[in-house]
């Protein structure tokens, strides 16, 4: 059980690390974590799994402790988190859990959570608590034994996403490869259907042993197959969704992957065209093309700190429109202010069917700064090297919203501590390609080989 509850949910491989027992008792403890003034008024939480083999005994176990706690437990069976946490809004329940591990490898499984309103788990109050609770055994039982019923809430997602579609006009029909990576995005195959487009479909077969690669899009190996046959069907897009559905990855009519940020700035544009003057956020590892963007557009930029959690609870509180992060993640404030990487996908097809014009076009104006990757160094002293960085570079202008960030007028860098792994993470982003270059290998010099 050691190390399992990260900084935004549980995980761990099943079963030496994460398995039934667990599972109980995190049910038992989940109720610590939920308003009170809400529970007095319904105790009903929203559960859902993915397809991994072990996530149908897990979710038995974690429903047993829900329901022994005192909760009353709608199951919504094979969902992807998206749709969690629409339940947990659209049936107005006191919160949700998600079985599931994410792009994690087949061996692993975990934990997502979330409260009234699809609101984030976070904080002291959040999984620290319950990871106190669990090893500590504070696991009294309920008053009372909690209820169970399943329901079906596909065909209401589904029509709460599609209703922001563009219709597809016969002009403008367009082909799409969409790669489900063997995930939980395979359910959706009847909702693309319907958004009246050519589904050219890849690895939509459930398989929670993931057979043709890794469901993590953030790696550029994972999106080759994809890539290739976008160009070999000459498809006008691509898209590639994350294991439990809440990331998608978009690669142009070139095979060319398109980072997450630009997407942010583009959706945005979209948003702002039909609600102008709202709040945008994005994650601190964005483009400055990005803020620029939303401005031109007539929004109001937010930066944030990276992690889901932040980047909603600062939506809420600004009545932002939308916000997006480096990593895929794209929240909607009509979707209960939570992720919706199909909706993401709406907006995308609304985008190419009202421009009418190739992908790699729109997203060629964003194209003006020359920018890395995340890259990531083991580093023993994390906060040690932080130190080191703001003293070379003081004659920069340095926040610390999330590890350090250091603006020169032509180039800037992030270096923060990875929430869930032992690393520091690198991004940068310069004015041409050449200085990128320089500022990168400046940097690795101080930070060691990249893993």
């Amino acid at each position: 059980m050691a190390g399992i509850f990260k900084a935004y949910d549980v995980r761990g491989i099943y079963p030496s690390q994460l398995d039934e027992k667990t599972a109980l008792a995190i049910g038992r403890a989940f109720h610590h974590v939920l308003d009170e003034d809400v529970l007095a008024r319904t105790r009903k939480i929203v559960v859902g799994r993915d397809m991994r083999p072990h996530s149908e005994p897990l979710c038995a176990a974690l429903i047993e402790g829900l329901r022994s706690s005192g909760l009353d437990v709608i199951d919504i069976g094979l969902a992807t988190t998206p749709m969690n946490y629409f339940a947990v809004g659209h049936l107005d329940a006191a919160g949700g859990v998600q079985v599931t591990a994410s792009h994690n490898p087949a061996q692993y499984n975990g934990l997502k959570f979330s409260r009234h309103g699809a609101r984030p788990v976070s904080g002291d109050h959040g999984i620290p608590l319950i990871e106190q609770k669990v090893t500590s055994g504070e696991l009294a039982d309920g008053d009372r034994r909690g209820s169970f019923e399943t329901a079906d809430i596909f065909e209401a997602y589904g029509d709460h996403t599609l209703s922001y579609l563009t219709p597809a006009g016969e002009a403008d029909r367009l082909r799409i490869v969409v790669d489900a990576a063997n995930g939980m995005g395979s359910i959706y195959q009847p909702l693309l259907e319907r958004m009246e487009f050519d589904l050219s479909p890849l690895y939509f077969e459930l398989d929670g042993t993931f057979p043709n690669h890794e469901a993590n899009p953030l790696k550029l190996e994972n999106l080759n197959d994809l890539c290739n046959k976008v160009v070999a069907e000459g498809a006008d897009l691509g898209i590639c969704f994350d294991g439990d559905a809440d990331r998608a990855a978009f690669v142009d009519e070139k095979g060319q992957p398109i980072g997450s940020d630009l997407i942010t700035a583009l959706i945005a544009g979209e948003l702002l065209q039909r609600t102008p003057g709202r709040a945008v956020l994005f994650d601190l590892r964005s483009s400055r093309a990005v803020p620029e963007y939303i401005r031109e557009k007539g929004g109001l930029p937010f930066r944030e700190r990276v992690g889901h959690s932040f980047i909603k609870a600062t939506l809420r509180e600004k009545d932002g429109i939308f916000g997006g992060e480096l990593a895929g993640h794209y929240y909607f404030r009509d979707n209960f202010f939570a992720d919706g990487a199909l909706l993401a996908v709406v907006e995308i097809i609304n985008l190419l069917r009202n421009r009418g014009t190739k992908m790699s076009e729109i997203v060629a104006p964003l194209e003006r700064y020359a920018k890395s990757p995340e890259i990531n160094f083991v580093v023993e002293d994390k906060e040690g090297k932080i130190r080191e960085l703001a003293e070379k570079y003081k004659d920069a202008e340095i926040d610390y919203l999330d590890g350090i960030t250091v603006q020169y007028e032509d180039w800037w860098f992030n270096v923060r501590p990875s929430n869930t792994e032992p690393y520091l993470r690198l991004v940068l982003e310069a004015s041409t390609q050449g200085e990128l270059a320089s500022k990168t290998q400046e940097l690795q010099a101080l930070l060691g080989e990249p893993v």
